[in-house]
């Protein structure tokens, strides 16, 4: 009789089926270790079907699930360390992301994920922009007054260093936020503005550009227990499948940007980009408020940063 295989459960909050590439990633790790015949077959839950957004990183550090892909600011809670992964301004753009990816920075950030039970996979580092369905956001002094969504604390920081409000929430509620009156603005991903259609609940919208101050980094991790406890051959498989979506996230991660602009022109939405000079302004906020904050209150702050900015 043959062998039974393993099954791991992978869980993310994306949606399936509309392009979005943080799936797709998910996907071909999955068809890529299932086509291995190696004893290890992985079962995809998209759409928070089986695990909330939120909840990824307890879940696959206490096992529930074996994988996942999530924004790791969003275990900033527990680890406040993370949010130096969606610092403003941090990242210069996609090639500096991924020289981050294997920098002594990142070695720190994945040192306290294996800590705590989960290991990486793959990294992924996504830009984003602000939109707004009241007005154009180049200027600091554009967002005051509004509530906004920013995904993680230290960004957060920043726009209420500008005058915003916040209303936190994961990126797949933006849509249902905007249309009930709740959210004003939001910083998300390029991908997430169009895989979520926020299309259709902005009026103006400011990509990445030249002067990119929203970066997140979104790996895919996996239960560290659960990794260890395969043979060679499937280890093999994992890995080799987690190359080939980490690269493939790269390359579609640097196209999503022009193609959120090319959805939300053609849906009528205003596009506007910021000048150094406004960009400049932003990050002398976030110098005051996201970085002064970080450095003071989290352990090994300004030796995280450090270890950002020094790379080139």
């Amino acid at each position: 009789m043959p062998v039974q295989a393993e099954t791991w459960k992978a869980s993310h909050q994306w949606p399936q089926g509309t392009g979005d590439f943080r799936a797709e990633m998910v996907e071909m790790i999955a068809n890529e270790v299932n086509a291995a015949n190696v004893g290890l077959e992985i079962k995809i839950f998209p759409g928070a079907a089986l695990v909330k957004p939120r909840e990824q990183w307890n879940a696959v550090t206490r096992g529930q699930i074996e994988m996942t892909l999530f924004p790791l600011d969003y275990a900033s809670g527990k680890f406040p360390q993370f949010s130096a992964t969606l610092m403003p301004g941090l990242v210069k753009n996609h090639e500096h992301a991924k020289r981050l990816s294997k920098s002594p920075f990142m070695d720190k950030i994945k040192a306290i994920i294996e800590e705590n039970g989960a290991m990486v996979l793959a990294d992924g580092w996504l830009a984003g922009g602000f939109a707004s369905k009241k007005n154009c956001i180049l200027a600091p002094e554009d967002i005051k007054g509004q509530v906004t969504r920013a995904a993680g604390p230290m960004f957060e920081k920043m726009l209420v260093g500008a005058g915003a409000s916040i209303s936190s929430m994961p990126s797949s509620e933006i849509y249902t936020g905007m249309q009930t009156g709740v959210l004003d603005a939001a910083n998300t991903s390029s991908e997430s503005f169009t895989s979520y259609r926020l299309y259709e609940q902005v009026t103006c919208m400011t990509p990445p550009g030249e002067h990119a101050l929203w970066f997140m980094y979104e790996p895919i991790i996996v239960n560290k227990r659960a990794f260890d406890s395969l043979d060679d051959k499937q280890k093999k498989a994992v890995l080799d499948a987690a190359k080939k979506a980490e690269d493939f996230g790269f390359e579609r991660a640097a196209a999503a940007d022009t193609a959120m602009v090319e959805t939300f022109q053609k849906a009528g939405v205003k596009i506007v980009y910021m000048t150094a000079d406004q960009a400049k302004a932003w990050r002398e906020i976030a110098t005051m408020t996201s970085y002064k904050d970080f450095e003071a209150s989290v352990p090994n702050g300004k030796e995280l940063i450090d270890a950002a900015l020094a790379v080139e």
